[in-house]
């Protein structure tokens, strides 16, 4: 049989680029054992399946739809695991209950007066005035 080329494809694919990419696809099924639509003639996969798409013996749109299915990736979304949805709910949960307990501890401890408050500081100035007059002794 004659040499087939690009330009008996174009015909029954007119981009290029896609028409490289089925032969190969096809190419590849033939190496994994699919039956030939064409007589080898002692010719590698790749010029089989070229002349396969020339003689229009393979449909074009099945290896179209091989070849993206061929491309196409599976992306695993990485989901958490139930340990860890129970961790994170446990530690939502002992949040809330922290907050819960200083609001709580601050409704029930007595309010302090100003002068409670000062006459903590000036009892803390006399001990250090008490120290240092002692450490110089």
């Amino acid at each position: 049989m004659a040499r087939v080329t690009v330009e008996d494809c174009v015909t029954k694919v007119p981009n290029r680029f896609d028409l490289v990419m089925m032969a190969s696809q096809r190419s590849r099924e033939i190496a994994s054992g699919e039956e030939l639509t064409v007589e080898r003639d002692n010719d590698k996969n790749p010029v089989v399946a070229l002349r396969e798409i020339a003689d229009e013996t393979v449909p074009v749109d099945t290896l179209r739809e091989s070849m993206i299915r061929g491309m196409q990736k599976h992306v695993e979304l990485d989901e958490p695991e139930d340990d860890d949805i129970m961790l994170m709910a446990g530690q939502d949960w002992g949040a809330a209950a922290s907050e819960e307990v200083v609001q709580a501890a601050q409704a029930e401890a007595p309010a302090v007066s100003e002068e409670d408050e000062g006459g903590a500081a000036g009892d803390a100035a006399d001990d250090t005035k008490v120290a240092s007059q002692t450490d110089g002794e």
